[in-house]
């Protein structure tokens, strides 16, 4: 099912019955969201590749993970409309029933993001803000050196990784049940539709 109706579409038809099933595209993620993924993704490899090693770039690193959350969160206010949280509580609610639909395959069809991967934006979101929180906290002369800064920086940092290792494989499993390449939708911001879907 197709969440949202869907105005802005390329690759015109001439209106015959061929046509009218052929996949067209519809702009999704926008560019600030698309650059904030992207620079998102390296930063958390460069952090998780940096501490103990590298201090200087991973304290670096750690705040600009804060500014992107920062802005993150902005933008999900007053972005475009598929970057804004408005759907986020009611695609948390079906998550659920979704994921549990999914053993069976039905994806049902998403313009935006779907249940499943509404789940894993909130997940992602928390466990990456606690993880910078904490690292930043754990260089001030109040919270340096506390166990309990220190174990729940290294806690939330590794689920993080795990988390996006799941994240990877879920849109490579929905590109393949869905027969579309979701990775270079994250890219071009456009995604594919039909007509009878």
């Amino acid at each position: 099912m197709i969440d949202e109706a869907v105005p802005e579409t390329r690759g015109a038809s001439d209106g015959t019955p061929a046509d009218r099933t052929a996949s067209r595209t519809v702009a999704v993620w926008d560019l600030p969201l698309r650059l904030w993924h992207w620079a998102l993704a390296v930063s958390i490899l460069a952090a998780w590749f940096t501490p103990s090693v590298y201090d200087t770039l991973h304290r670096i690193v750690g705040y600009t993970v804060l500014g992107l959350l920062a802005f993150r969160l902005i933008w999900g206010f007053w972005g475009s409309r598929y970057s804004r949280f408005r759907m986020v509580g009611v695609r948390l609610r079906v998550a659920p029933h979704y994921l549990w639909n999914l053993r069976r395959g039905m994806t049902g069809r998403y313009i935006g993001l779907n249940p499943a991967g509404t789940l894993m934006l909130v997940a992602l979101l928390l466990a990456i803000a606690i993880s910078a929180i904490t690292g930043a906290m754990s260089v001030t002369v109040t919270f340096f050196g506390l166990w309990w800064v220190e174990d729940t920086h290294a806690i939330a940092s590794d689920a993080v990784i795990v988390l996006a290792v799941v994240h990877v494989l879920g849109v490579v499993l929905m590109g393949l049940l869905q027969r579309e390449n979701l990775i270079r939708a994250m890219f071009t911001g456009r995604k594919r539709i039909r007509h009878h879907q």
